[in-house]
């Protein structure tokens, strides 16, 4: 009786897991989980490898692949196949042992980083109930963090490791970047925790019950996507492998199964950002309005697939970005991370954080309304500056121009800038010069 009343307690559903369920799991359920996270992973990657190629191909009007297996499914498959048989060089002058360590450095972080990411509610599987997620931690979101921090050390090591100018460069450039951007993906996340008041995921989805952050915290979510295209190194921001000036950056010396696997960090990290996306800022797993009106909606199996609809619209923004953007400038790659998503998310927090107390401390609306007065102050600052910066720039492009008139002048009157030998020797009309002498001096002779 007893055992019977345990029972029917562990099969009943929990629409909200917490972090306690993780305490007490089954091995079995958690190398189950394990085998369906690596196995969604490299099924994304192999289906976001063919619809960038069709996707891209359909936005710049020719086909995609259309060979292997009907509309090209099996062509990264073909690729796949293909790598592994390709062969292996390791430079003469690489340090060998670092050569072969740095891929499988940079592409394990990828696969644990998704760990933590929610992807359905409780259900129960054999009788056994059971989040539909690997772990969860009271600080998971800095676990996604310390993750892509580690995966830099693989594009760093793999760019010293290769003996190459090239692919040092383009190493240096990751770490930088990296660097930039992830402090601007901490900050987007503060807003989270304030109003969650966890650092867990599942918590942070049970907290979007109601209303998703991405609404609430528009500026984050914004700043967030940002930060997530330039972590994953993507266009237009893909400096650490800019082919015009690098030949392929960090990765250039690396070939066959090495290659492979940055080749399957870099989708795998897009995943585990667009994943992370959607428990932050976009519910989670809950079902968008209007699906949310149906009573069944968050619960059972369902929950998956809204929130691999949801990854999936990421991705595809991933796939739109590259086949409409160019690549930015270094330097502008930098300033978009310093000078505009760091100084913009200090002052949103800030005034999130105000908000927040006062909402908290007086239970009542006026702080809101404070709070957009505030903001849309700040976007009326910021449309005065940039106005006035557009303009310092066109006094500048015009005064520019003007001496570069004067100066066209100066040179066609005889006053170069700039020493040029005389045009008019008398040697050109045969002045004082022999026939004999001129037939050498312009043949050669």
């Amino acid at each position: 009786m007893m055992q019977a009343g345990v029972r029917h307690v562990l099969a009943a559903p929990a629409a909200d897991p917490t972090v306690g369920d993780f305490n007490q799991l089954i091995w079995w359920l958690v190398l189950l989980k394990v085998a369906i996270v690596f196995l969604f992973l490299l099924l994304t990657t192999m289906f976001m490898i063919w619809a960038e190629r069709r996707v891209i191909g359909r936005m710049q009007n020719r086909p995609g692949p259309n060979r292997a297996g009907p509309y090209g499914l099996l062509q990264p498959i073909a690729d796949a196949l293909k790598l592994p048989l390709k062969e292996d060089i390791i430079p003469r002058t690489a340090d060998k042992l670092i050569f072969v360590v740095a891929p499988v450095i940079s592409a394990a972080p990828a696969f644990v980083s998704f760990a933590i990411i929610p992807w359905g509610p409780g259900v129960s599987i054999f009788h056994h109930h059971t989040p539909l997620q690997l772990a969860d931690l009271p600080v998971a979101v800095l676990l996604v963090l310390s993750m892509s921090s580690v995966g830099v050390y693989g594009i760093v090591l793999a760019g010293w490791a290769s003996g190459s100018p090239y692919s040092l460069l383009g190493a240096l450039r990751s770490a930088a970047q990296v660097i930039s951007y992830e402090i601007a993906m901490g900050l987007a996340f503060v807003a989270v925790f304030l109003y969650a008041g966890s650092l867990s995921t599942s918590a942070i989805v049970s907290a979007q019950q109601h209303e998703w952050y991405a609404w609430l915290l528009p500026v984050s979510f914004v700043i967030y996507l940002f930060t997530m295209v330039g972590e994953t190194n993507r266009l237009p921001f893909d400096l650490p492998e800019g082919e015009g000036e690098l030949v392929a950056g960090y990765h250039t010396e690396y070939s066959s199964m090495k290659f492979a696997m940055f080749y399957l960090a870099e989708y795998i990290n897009m995943t585990t950002v667009s994943g992370l996306a959607v428990t932050l800022f976009l519910g989670g797993w809950r079902a968008p309005w209007p699906l949310s009106l149906w009573a069944g909606a968050n619960s059972g199996w369902w929950p998956v697939l809204w929130f691999v609809i949801k990854v999936f619209i990421l991705l595809f923004c991933y796939i739109w970005l590259r086949g409409t953007l160019p690549r930015v400038r270094y330097d502008q790659l930098m300033a978009i991370g310093w000078k505009l998503l760091i100084p913009v998310s200090i002052v949103w927090i800030l005034l999130i954080a105000t908000v927040r107390a006062w909402r908290l401390d007086s239970h009542n609306t006026a702080p809101y309304v404070v709070f957009g007065f505030v903001l849309v102050l700040i976007l009326v600052l910021a449309w005065m500056w940039d106005n006035a910066a557009q303009q310092r720039a066109m006094r500048y492009a015009t005064q520019e121009d003007s001496a570069e008139e004067a100066e066209a002048g100066q040179v066609a009157y005889g006053a170069s800038a700039f020493p040029v030998p005389p045009l008019d020797l008398p040697h050109y009309h045969g002045i004082g010069i022999d026939n004999q002498t001129s037939s050498r001096e312009v043949t050669g002779a």
